[in-house]
């Protein structure tokens, strides 16, 4: 037996679905229709026929769970007639769907129950001026017409087929012939007015000459394209917006905008089911206003999908918690008049509050901790239950949360549930000092805000543990405190990368070996990881070990080299090992691949200090590393420092040595911890250093009071 749509065709299952869904538009009176059925095993919903709408509308629900909270589903899932009246229903019910759909328009989702399955279900949309309600007669009506289509469906020999896009099913619209195409034309010709004509998928189709004089473009170069892509000063996703507001509410639309360098034309946009008639007058702005249909002005900021986007792209460049809650702060609350903020953590059956904004100190307090109990908090609630809630006054609080302490003095709240695939994360608190009525596009704003929101704080609390581990790690494995010393004067720094959570391998060290000698150590073992963290401390471990034993500076390094030959770290390690016999005023240098140290006299100019270094350690267990001597000064300051101090990119080592040696020149010494800050800003003037950078300065002479500490 074949499926039969209407007597007498003798139709494919696929064709007789289109049929059947145009048949149901025209007897219900709806705009729009389509047919999704389930995808099984995957226990999705497929969109497989359409009508009254451009397909490209449709790319966001073609595909939805069975469980995603849409109209379609819920009667799917219910099995019942789901009717959503009004935009501002949508927004309640269904604040994502009303994300994806932020235009007036009436609703009806019924599901196809069959004898043998659960087929899908039908989805038709009523232009904006429909009744809010649907009478019996139309519940009946549709309920009726998608049992009809559920026989279909059971009487079909073979499944219909589930293709990647829908099918899209022309409604047979009645239409009122013209005397002749000629006469028309010249009719819309002899008007001051300009017409032009969209299909539904936004081309223009036809123009009088009217509107190619008021567009500023011939009628050829315009037919066959989109006004917004063919017209450089209508590509504004603004502009789009309108088009699209008319295309799915079915409702007249009329808009403003500025032809360059001073010409406002008005575009009234009047929709029916075969496309779109506009009508362009010229004028001022405010012409626009009386002309009949729902007047939008010039637009003077951002629509709210615009605005989402915006706010979205914002909270990706969120590092730490800090960020999230400024860009909070900054941004989304003006965006939406609000004027106080708690984002909080759900930790252990309470919220603890993250960051704030708006709130005296001690109301902070108060709130900070608060039990997740869903009878008394409306915090509790939107986390049990995924859903926003919104309240616009006092009073309204207090009839749904009559328990919920009042600790603050503000007069409206947006709850935002933070979670992420079912986890919740946290709640976000708008606030208002005034009652606020929260419109049907600022919580279909708001709900897929609070998702961006729940993983940009998710990424940051993640972002804060790890570099809070990581400055632990690198705190632990540098010393603590450089010792006394007696006739030496020592400070020291290590400055993290500009980016990033990675421990560095740089390193440094003083070790007072006796009572009048000292050895300063500094190295960078390649890399950031744990791994290169953790060989920096295997290499500072075992050179501390040989200088306190009373090795010779080579033997120190050759020891060291030879057991990290043995440990094959894949990573190179660069090392300088300082010997220093201050009665003496010598110094006794043996280098591993490392930069060379600068050396500053109390009088005179500064210099590199050249060695004859041998290989990096690790690289070869056999190496030897070359003894270099030299004089200490009294009063000589000596800077020893790793390569993120001069390798910076587009600049020369040696270049940026030299300057390095300038600087020190001419420096104040008296202080070693402005010293330090000095070097740093003339090797990074402009800051945000790319590497990790270690500095250690010693100045020989009498004992200084204090000494310095990392």
């Amino acid at each position: 037996m074949r499926l039969r749509a209407r007597p007498g065709d003798d139709l494919a299952v696929d064709d007789a679905l289109g049929v059947a869904l145009a048949d149901m538009v025209r007897r219900t009176g709806a705009a729009i229709g389509g047919v999704y059925l389930v995808e099984e095993p995957a226990a999705l919903l497929r969109l497989v026929a359409l009508c009254g709408l451009p397909v490209d509308f449709t790319v966001p629900w073609q595909r939805l769970p069975l469980t995603a909270p849409v109209p379609v589903a819920d009667a799917i899932e219910e099995d019942h007639l789901v009717w959503v009246g009004s935009q501002d229903e949508m927004a309640r019910r269904y604040p994502r769907a009303a994300t994806v759909l932020p235009y007036p328009f009436a609703l009806a989702a019924a599901p196809l129950r069959g004898v043998r399955r659960r087929w899908g279900g039908i989805v038709l949309m009523w232009p904006a001026d429909h009744p809010p309600r649907a009478t019996t007669r139309e519940r009946h009506h549709i309920i009726a017409s998608a049992r009809r289509l559920a026989r279909l469906l059971d009487d079909s020999p073979v499944p219909p087929a589930l293709p990647d896009r829908p099918r899209v099913v022309p409604v047979d619209a009645q239409r009122h012939p013209a005397q002749t195409a000629l006469a028309a034309v010249d009719f819309l010709d002899r008007l001051p007015e300009g017409a032009l004509a969209l299909d539904l998928e936004g081309r223009v189709t036809f123009m009088s000459a009217p509107a190619a004089r008021l567009l500023g473009r011939d009628a050829d170069r315009l037919l066959g394209t989109r006004p917004w892509q063919s017209l450089p000063w209508l590509d504004d996703l603004r502009y789009e917006e309108r088009y699209r507001l008319a295309v799915v509410s079915r409702a007249p639309v009329s808009f403003s905008a500025l032809r360059p360098p001073d010409q406002w034309l008005t575009f009234h946009l009047h929709p029916d089911a075969s496309g779109i008639s506009v009508r362009i007058t010229a004028g001022e702005e405010s012409a626009a206003a009386g002309a009949g249909g729902r007047v939008e002005p010039a637009p003077t900021r951002p629509g709210r999908l615009y605005q989402l986007v915006h706010l979205a792209a914002a909270l990706t460049e969120t590092v730490t918690t800090r960020d999230v809650v400024a860009l909070v702060a900054d941004q989304i609350l003006p965006a939406f008049g609000a004027q106080g903020l708690v984002l909080s953590i759900a930790e252990a059956g309470r919220l603890r509050i993250a960051g704030q904004h708006g709130y005296p100190a001690d109301t902070v307090e108060r709130l900070d901790a608060l039990p997740l109990d869903t009878s008394v908090t409306p915090a509790g609630q939107v986390l049990a239950s995924g859903v926003p809630a919104f309240f616009g006054s006092p009073a309204e609080l207090a009839n749904s949360y009559p328990r919920a302490p009042r600790i603050s003095g503000k007069q409206a709240w947006a709850f935002l549930p933070l979670i992420i695939s079912g986890r919740p994360v946290g709640c976000c608190v708008l606030s208002y000092e005034h009652p606020h009525v929260f419109t049907a596009d600022e919580r279909a704003v708001l709900t897929p805000l609070a998702g961006l929101l729940a993983q940009a704080l998710d990424r940051a609390r993640l972002y804060d543990t790890q570099h809070h581990l990581v400055h632990q790690l690198q705190q632990a494995l540098l010393p603590r405190s450089l010792p006394t010393v007696p006739g030496l004067t020592v400070a020291a720094r290590y400055l993290p990368a500009g980016h990033g959570i990675d421990v560095g391998g740089d390193f440094y060290d003083l070790l007072r070996l006796d009572d009048t000698c000292a050895a300063a150590v500094i190295g960078d073992v390649e890399g950031h990881s744990m791994a290169a963290a953790a060989l920096m401390g295997q290499v500072r471990t075992a050179i501390h070990a040989h200088a306190t034993a009373g090795a010779a500076p080579d033997q120190v390094i050759a020891r060291t080299n030879r057991l990290l030959a043995d440990l094959a770290p894949d990573l190179l390690v660069t090392c300088l090992y300082v010997h220093l016999d201050l009665p003496r005023r010598e110094l006794t240098l043996a280098g591993a691949g490392h930069v060379p140290p600068l050396l500053r006299p109390a009088a005179g100019r500064a210099h590199p200090l050249y060695l004859d270094p041998g290989p990096p350690l690790g690289v070869d267990a056999c190496a030897r590393y070359p003894l270099t001597r030299g004089p200490l000064p009294a009063g000589a300051v000596l800077a020893l420092y790793t390569d993120g101090l001069v390798e910076r990119p587009g600049t020369d080592v040696g270049h940026a040595t030299a300057g390095l040696a300038e600087h020190l020149a001419h420096a104040d010494v008296d202080d070693l911890e402005r010293l330090i800050d000095g070097l740093v800003r003339q090797a990074w003037p402009a800051g945000g250093h790319t590497d990790d950078l270690a500095v250690l300065l010693l100045r020989s002479g009498s004992p200084h009071p204090g000494t310095g500490s990392p």
